[in-house]
């Protein structure tokens, strides 16, 4: 039988802390209703695009976590399809720890939230960084906006 796609978050670990905590019920009724959701939504994909900003998280090879907000317009991180977002990374501070991370484990999770409707999304799944593909940046890219990649 394959796992509940929440397994990525409910380790062992986690669904036997659930238990001692009494909240382990609610979640395998989730988990025998399907899980999460594997794939992008109309409605998620509407959600995605009205945002500005997410946060990405990220580790090194030795689990070492590390958070980063990203942002730009209103749409910036884009839906490619039912599987794959996408997002220019604008010029910040030179420090690429979420690039480096990224070289050493592939590993990522965005966060999306919309404060005024209290609204999050979590989303895991891995990550590249894509260099030197022209028609890409052209479609991650507002030219109104005034963030370089």
């Amino acid at each position: 039988m394959t796992p509940p796609i929440s397994d990525v978050a409910f380790t062992e670990s986690v669904k036997a802390v659930q238990q001692r905590m009494g909240s382990r019920t609610h979640y395998e009724r989730m988990e025998t209703a399907g899980g999460w959701e594997h794939a992008i939504s109309k409605d998620l994909a509407d959600f995605i695009g009205e945002r500005d900003s997410c946060y990405l998280a990220t580790a090194n090879a030795k689990g070492q976590p590390y958070i980063q907000h990203r942002g730009g317009p209103k749409g910036f991180l884009k839906v490619l399809d039912e599987r794959t977002l996408a997002f220019a990374d604008f010029a910040g501070n030179r420090q690429y720890i979420s690039v480096g991370n990224l070289a050493e484990h592939n590993r990522a999770f965005l966060f999306l939230m919309d404060y005024a409707s209290q609204t999050r999304v979590k989303i895991w799944g891995t990550a590249e960084v894509v260099d030197h593909d022209p028609r890409l940046v052209k479609q991650l890219t507002d030219p109104s906006y005034k963030g370089k990649p």
